[in-house]
């Protein structure tokens, strides 16, 4: 798209606001809004924000860091009204020299996709999204409240939220997104929703304006959509599986000759499965991440392989004509272009140092090659040791993201708990 293009349309929609997003580095959306007659400025790169932002206000950083939009982005929002309508585009952050900011997250993702494309190497990305659809309380505020009672691919009218769930899938689509398929999830209130894939920066971007949009679509209907990872104890969480597929002059690098996993598939599984613990700081970042990975249903915790099979960390998927490698820990808190800049950092290590996985796993067997971390604070430690993820991150990002994350995790452990009080106070 061209600065003409967007101004027409703009024009011809009667677009009233311009939404200039970005995202912080816990992948949370920021952003500025602006009217049609400040497009000049925008195109310019001349709108400003204090960097403090980029941190989601937990570090300090007085530079004033500058939006640079990404032209190729702008969508108007169809579930805004149709009069005024409202419009958004991602915007890439620079310092006010020209320079890149190098701590933001779509930059991290950049980088590794050159260096990956330095080495001829282009990577698809296939997600899927699973997220919860709860009741708002009197105020509009989220509660985990749901009346329903519907189970994995149930339909209306068990599935209370089959009808926000079209309107979604309507509204992606109208967006320019192709979606593959709904519906709902093993947990009372969940769902999920697959679309196309694509390119790994692309489908990075894509991400964050799915969950933009099914929250505020949800909201239409009076609920809260939400991806966090376990906020009900007892039934499954939602995880965000991502499959890969590596690709070199068109070719899928993954599949051999003869339709089955090349080495480089095997390889690139080992890679992951070796820095996992470190990848886990990043896949699943908050204190209630590991609640569903110790949960024991559905979601992963040893480290280990299957070529089938829901239990294993790392799925080898083999179709006809495809192979991908399904890495299944990772959940909807993660953000997409960190997720995707370090674990095509760990699968190209694994390919480099030809990492073998080991041998496939059993079926509910466990294995000798270890677990995920158990928390969030054993995971942030193998992050920072894990040498081949903080180059891909950059040092500087990983001591300011670990160091706030601890922060998190510090506040979390002070906190007492209701099952404390239970457990400890009349018998202590």
């Amino acid at each position: 798209m061209k600065k003409e293009d967007i101004l027409s349309m703009i024009d011809e929609e009667g677009v009233e606001f311009i939404r200039l997003q970005f995202t912080d580095i816990f992948g949370n959306l920021k952003n500025i809004a602006v009217t049609p007659g400040q497009m000049g400025k925008v195109f310019d790169n001349r709108y400003s924000f204090y960097g403090a932002a980029i941190y989601g206000n937990k570090y300090e950083l007085d530079d004033k860091l500058y939006l640079y939009p990404d032209l190729e982005t702008f969508k108007i929002l169809p579930w805004r009204p149709q009069q005024g309508k409202v419009a958004k585009i991602f915007c890439d952050v620079f310092y006010a020299d020209g320079t890149p900011f190098e701590n933001a997250p779509r930059y991290i993702l950049k980088k590794a996709v050159d260096s990956a494309a330095a080495s001829g190497y282009s990577f698809i990305v296939d997600p899927e999204c699973e997220f919860f659809l709860f009741h708002t309380d009197e105020n509009g505020l989220p509660t985990t409240t749901s009346h329903e009672i519907a189970e994995y691919m149930d339909v209306g009218p068990v599935d209370f939220g089959e009808n926000a769930r079209r309107d979604i899938v309507l509204m992606l689509e109208e967006m320019g997104f192709e979606i593959e398929s709904s519906h709902h999830e093993h947990a009372p209130a969940q769902h999920e929703i697959d679309f196309q894939e694509e390119d790994a920066f692309v489908m990075a971007d894509s991400i964050q304006t799915f969950k933009f949009a099914v929250r505020s679509i949800a909201k239409r209907f009076g609920l809260y959509a939400t991806f966090m990872p376990m906020p009900r104890p007892g039934v499954a969480g939602s995880g965000m599986h991502i499959r890969l597929r590596l690709m070199k002059g068109g070719r899928n690098v993954f599949m051999a000759p003869d339709g089955r996993p090349s080495d480089e598939a095997m390889w690139f599984a080992g890679g992951i499965m070796e820095h996992a613990r470190g990848l886990a700081a990043v896949a699943n970042p908050i204190v209630n991440s590991y609640k569903r990975l110790l949960s024991g249903l559905d979601a992963p915790y040893m480290i280990n392989w299957a070529s089938k099979g829901e239990k294993a960390l790392v799925n080898i998927d083999t179709e006809p004509d495809d192979v991908k490698v399904e890495i299944r820990f990772p959940d909807g808190a993660a953000n997409p272009y960190l997720l995707f800049a370090t674990c095509m950092a760990a699968g190209l290590d694994g390919i480099a140092r030809h990492t073998s996985p080991g041998g496939e796993m059993e079926v509910y067997s466990t294995d000798d090659r270890g677990h995920l971390p158990d928390n969030l604070r054993e995971a942030l430690y193998d992050l920072r040791n894990d040498k081949t993820l903080t180059d891909a991150l950059g040092k500087d990002f990983t001591d300011i993201y670990t160091s706030i994350k601890e922060a998190e995790w510090h506040d979390f452990i002070s906190e007492v708990t209701d099952w404390e009080i239970r457990n400890y106070l009349a018998k202590l």
